[in-house]
């Protein structure tokens, strides 16, 4: 049986049984902003609020988060609260306000230049501050004093989200050890002696292990996390039922691929497709060109370098494809307070304009590259015109442009090139595998996209939504929560006091 919403909703409503739920991540769902003197809500382009976002809704409870738009003040309650969606509310967001200090040695400092480095391998060396640890604890305690205010009194399943609140756990179990306290990490968890680089490496374990149920992307990084354990803290690993033991409280550690709800990204798609791509095209100066595209932050561990020289490499090998294709990478601007993020923007910029002028002709031009934002509507558009989609993660926790791009293809078309080195690979075997540092083999898998027949992707491409239908985002909810539930104290179920 499929999980749908009114299945999650049905099945988590008897689970909780009158325990809050509550939800805490750096990013907001929604955010308000002043725009020519009036107030707008926008979405922010994030994989992690476009998976939940549709979960909240259906579950209900509270989202504590950043408030980190211009508005946002303006638009909350006495108790920094607002309904959302502003539409048809059904959940609360609870806004955390971070002074200048606090968010750049918090998310810029010790999430970001520390955290997420050394995490992915992707050959960025992690730079550790003792100022940003110290401004990170301090916001990890910031938020446990909201959670703990907004759940009150109340029996309550706290769901943390990333690597931003390593330290959180352990805060709300010292204050409350009845809590149901989960996490899901979004990225990989590297191997034990990578980690051991950190200077607070046991501290930040210990935040963890704080947690009544740990959750990663893929069992890989289940493993590498209990191997890390057993290397680093007296605790007593257990890898046969995969939990920590330390202190008597135990943590399971599980994984939970994260997926989306392929029915809302399709809603997402132009009611006239035509229409759409006709003025796509001519805003990007195109005619009959076949379309290959890339959407990502921009950031070093989405191989979009890797990318560029694929093409390069495609175009040098097969100079005959020359004007029969354009690759449009959509790169939005991210951390851009960091100097390696800066520098990366300027590379991809410098390394577009050198393909173009080695193998462009006329006005045809092989990379477009659209450094900017662009909403759900207009990347679903272009996912739809193009002929295939490239992701080419140099490490990957999921990787969910992978399942948005086979979601928009309600025409069974396209070709899906995914990075070995992404937790989706192991969902998508269909997509053409590639290690995007092997740019010989990048480039021949891009000549076959562009080359494969329509029977063959609507084969490949049938199999590959049949998965990500089958595994959405209310599938990971219903799976995680479910897991967490059954460790809420069974007094809260037959209403007694604790």
């Amino acid at each position: 049986m499929s999980w749908t919403k009114q299945r999650l909703q049905e099945a988590i409503g008897q689970r909780l049984n009158g325990t809050k739920l509550v939800v805490v991540a750096n990013r907001e769902p929604y955010i308000h902003t002043y725009e020519g003197g009036e107030i707008k809500c926008m979405r922010p382009a994030s994989g992690l609020t476009t998976a939940l976002d549709p979960v909240m809704q259906t579950c209900g409870g509270v989202w504590i988060a950043h408030g980190s738009g211009s508005a946002d003040r303006a638009v909350v309650d006495d108790h920094d609260r607002i309904s959302v969606p502003d539409t048809n509310p059904s959940y609360s967001l609870r806004r955390v306000w971070l002074t200048k200090a606090e968010e750049q040695g918090y998310y810029y400092g010790f999430s970001n230049d520390a955290l997420w480095p050394l995490c992915h391998v992707a050959y960025t060396r992690p730079r550790f501050d003792s100022e940003d640890w110290r401004q990170y604890r301090i916001v990890n305690r910031k938020f446990a004093d909201a959670v703990l205010e907004e759940i009150d009194d109340e029996p309550a399943i706290v769901f943390v989200q990333d690597y931003h609140f390593a330290l959180l756990p352990r805060m709300l179990k010292e204050a409350r050890d009845d809590l149901v306290v989960a996490q899901f990490w979004h990225i990989p968890w590297p191997n034990r002696e990578v980690f051991r680089v950190c200077p607070w490496h046991d501290e930040i374990l210990d935040g963890l292990l704080g947690n009544d149920l740990l959750s990663f992307h893929i069992q890989y990084h289940c493993n590498n996390f209990l191997d890390t354990i057993d290397r680093s803290l007296e605790a007593k690993v257990d890898m046969e039922h995969f939990s920590v033991t330390r202190g008597g409280h135990v943590t399971k550690v599980r994984p939970f691929p994260i997926s989306i709800d392929p029915d809302a990204m399709a809603d997402m798609l132009p009611q006239s497709m035509d229409n759409a791509e006709r003025q796509f095209r001519k805003k990007l100066g195109l005619t009959n060109e076949k379309i290959l595209v890339g959407v990502d932050r921009v950031d070093y561990t989405k191989g979009i370098p890797e990318r560029f020289a694929a093409i390069d490499r495609l175009l040098t090998n097969y100079p005959d494809l020359k004007g029969t294709f354009v690759f449009v990478q959509i790169g939005a601007p991210s951390r851009t307070h960091l100097p390696v993020y800066r520098r990366l923007n300027e590379e991809l910029n410098s390394k577009a304009d050198e393909i173009n002028w080695r193998h462009g002709q006329g006005s045809w031009r092989p990379i477009i590259f659209l450094n900017e934002h662009h909403t759900p509507w207009q990347i679903f558009a272009l996912y739809r015109m193009a002929s295939g989609c490239v992701v080419s993660s140099l490490h990957d926790g999921m990787n969910l442009v992978a399942k948005e791009f086979v979601a928009s293809r309600t025409d069974f078309q396209g070709v899906l090139v995914l990075s070995r080195f992404t937790g989706a690979a192991r969902e998508l075997p269909d997509a053409l595998l590639v290690n995007p540092y092997s740019v010989d083999e990048f480039a021949e898998a891009i000549h076959i996209a562009l080359t494969m027949s329509n029977e063959e992707q609507g084969q490949r491409m049938r199999r590959m939504r049949m998965q990500v239908e089958d595994n959405n985002i209310y599938r990971w909810a219903g799976m995680l929560l479910s897991e967490a539930s059954k460790m809420v104290p069974i007094q809260h179920f037959v209403g007694e006091t604790v």
